[in-house]
């Protein structure tokens, strides 16, 4: 497993909680990846990784598709709920 190199970011909140629900269900970013394509967000390894690091903002969209894949609500997404 690789560490971060850089320090968390602040352009998004949900960063951190999807890098959690991803590594709690044993999912890869490269098949959370394909599984985003599916659901029709077309997102590379680099965005995902800036993305999680909280260095990428996320739109609505991908929010949407992101709490589909990882079976997760939205409000858990952004820390409304536990």
């Amino acid at each position: 497993m690789r560490i971060r190199k850089q320090s968390l970011g602040d352009r998004n909140i949900v960063g951190a909680r999807i890098e959690q629900r991803r590594k709690d269900i044993g999912l890869k970013q490269k098949d959370l990846l394909t599984q985003l394509q599916i659901n029709g967000v077309d997102l590379n390894a680099s965005g995902l990784s800036k993305l999680e690091g909280q260095l990428r903002y996320v739109s609505d969209f991908e929010l949407v598709a992101i709490a589909k894949v990882l079976n997760v609500s939205i409000n858990w997404l952004v820390g409304l709920e536990d």
